[in-house]
């Protein structure tokens, strides 16, 4: 499936200067619609897209950084794992905060595309050798509907409200298997099992950190740990978006050191009560807060998808490193926009329950 994706869009984008790493950026917000987590999102595009590029003659610490900041708009946008989670801890509904990732993802993939167009510029980024057809992307077209009709069945069934989160994530595997089975007829009975056991295991990892949590949560709620935090840190400033920017950085060092999951069940009970009595709004709150974890992601040393890429890729850490620095300029600008204006996260979701 996402071959077939990366190869329309690369059809569609043309021979622009730096076209196959804006093609990276687009293919991992279609994908996103599918994987829900920025590891799943490298896992399965990101040989693709490094080969791609490395094959068009760029710089493989370019390849691997634009791959990794691009994978940052997976849990961001609908179906996204880490938002469920952060929805379950504090209460917040699972359906509204996976919409209101909707428009943040869209504003992290503009600014995305907008660094990759600079640097095509300045520092003169390969254009793409394909010459797209209109007959070439139609015939492409044709054979690629299939798999980009999965992500607009998740959102669609979404924002119609036929589904809950859970509903619409196991109508999307009996559809991801009818047409890996019937249509492209790629996908065989041992990978589906290697997929199920692949599941349990990370599943299972997950879980653990969530009981270990859960226990957590009750002791700091015992030692009313939430409403001290909450007092502090009130105390400080009743301004929201002052307290945004104290979560942000808070968030930013945090995400350098803990696993973002863990980081959720551990800090989001915490905060969450006193930035919502301070008037931030509880959608913006979560997209803020997954968004800055995201971007751990990328810094060491418990970076995940630096580790991830620098295995796929072959390449030392350190050069991952390199080659993801000058993305954190469009990511950190999103987070500013996100924190800065609520309706970006709240406008689709009241829009959807009017």
């Amino acid at each position: 499936m996402t071959t077939h994706i990366f190869d329309l869009v690369r059809l569609v984008v043309g021979r622009i200067r730096g076209a196959v790493a804006q093609v990276s950026i687009l293919v991992s917000l279609i994908f996103s619609g599918v994987s829900g987590a920025a590891l799943a999102d490298i896992g399965a595009l990101g040989k693709i897209q490094i080969d791609q590029m490395t094959g068009q003659g760029y710089r493989k610490n370019f390849a691997a950084g634009i791959t990794i900041a691009a994978a940052t708009i997976g849990p961001i946008f609908p179906p996204s794992i880490p938002m469920i989670i952060y929805a379950s801890v504090t209460n917040v509904s699972a359906v509204q905060l996976l919409i209101a990732g909707i428009v943040p993802a869209l504003i992290i993939t503009f600014f995305l595309m907008a660094q990759v167009a600079v640097m095509a510029r300045l520092y003169d980024l390969p254009r793409d050798t394909v010459s797209p057809s209109l007959r070439a992307v139609a015939k492409k077209a044709v054979i690629s509907f299939p798999a980009l009709l999965a992500p607009v069945l998740l959102i669609g069934g979404l924002l119609s409200g036929y589904f809950g989160p859970t509903e619409v994530a196991g109508v999307t595997v009996a559809y991801a298997l009818a047409i890996g089975f019937g249509i492209y007829r790629t996908l065989t009975w041992r990978a589906v099992w290697e997929s199920l056991r692949e599941t349990v295991e990370a599943t299972s990892g997950i879980l653990f950190i969530v009981s270990t949590a859960a226990v957590f949560a009750w002791v700091l709620t015992l030692d009313q740990v939430p409403a001290r935090a909450g007092a502090f840190l009130l105390g400080l400033s009743d301004n929201p978006f002052v307290l945004l920017l104290l979560v942000n950085i808070l968030l930013l060092i945090v995400g350098m050191f803990l696993e973002s999951i863990a980081a959720i069940l551990i800090i989001a009970p915490i905060v969450a009560p006193a930035l919502h009595a301070a008037g931030v709004d509880p959608l913006q709150l979560g997209i803020v807060f997954v968004l800055n974890l995201m971007i751990g992601l990328l810094t060491p040393p418990v970076g995940m998808s630096l580790y991830m890429v620098s295995i796929i890729a072959r390449m030392p850490v350190h050069s991952v490193i390199r080659g993801v620095l000058p993305f954190f300029i469009p990511l950190i600008l999103s987070l500013l926009v996100v924190s800065a204006v609520p309706a970006v996260s709240t406008w689709l979701p009241n829009l959807i329950t009017q």
